[in-house]
């Protein structure tokens, strides 16, 4: 038993593709908007999720950066930086120190955290020797997730 089906148009190679009154309907389209739009309201939150943890993340690589360079500076000077010469110490020679062969980052941009602020430093530190810190997304102490505060201890 063959049917015979109705030809439509060729596609520019020879083949006729059988007539059909394509197309989906309005419901069809709703529900298949409905289902994505619940796909992306619980995969979102998940994603940005993890999108703040990487930069936490960053945040800790980029102070481990930090303080390797502070213990290059200590070998050749014989102590790390005061909190008056700060980080900067670390990219363009403090006063008058003879021993200092920097630089010991390779420019400013290593000591600004991944939300764009400058990275804190204290010595003595309240964690150890010395703290490098970044208030993180929120700017101020404290904080959950994102905005938690990252150190170096």
């Amino acid at each position: 038993m063959t049917e015979k089906t109705e030809l439509r148009s060729s596609n520019g190679f020879g083949r006729r593709w059988p007539a059909a009154n394509g197309g989906f309907t309005l419901l069809e389209l709703l529900v298949v908007l409905a289902i994505l739009g619940l796909l992306a309201a619980l995969v979102g939150p998940r994603v940005l999720e993890t999108l703040g943890g990487a930069k936490s993340d960053t945040a800790l690589l980029q102070i481990k950066n930090i303080e390797a360079g502070l213990d290059l500076f200590r070998l050749d000077v014989g102590r790390y930086p005061t909190t008056e010469e700060g980080l900067k110490a670390l990219v363009e020679r403090p006063g008058s120190i003879d021993r200092w062969r920097g630089p010991y980052l390779k420019s400013m941009q290593g000591l600004t955290d991944p939300w764009g602020q400058p990275y804190h430093y204290r010595i003595p530190g309240r964690k150890g020797e010395f703290d490098i810190y970044s208030l993180g997304a929120d700017k101020a102490e404290g904080g959950d997730g994102e905005n938690k505060d990252v150190y170096n201890n």
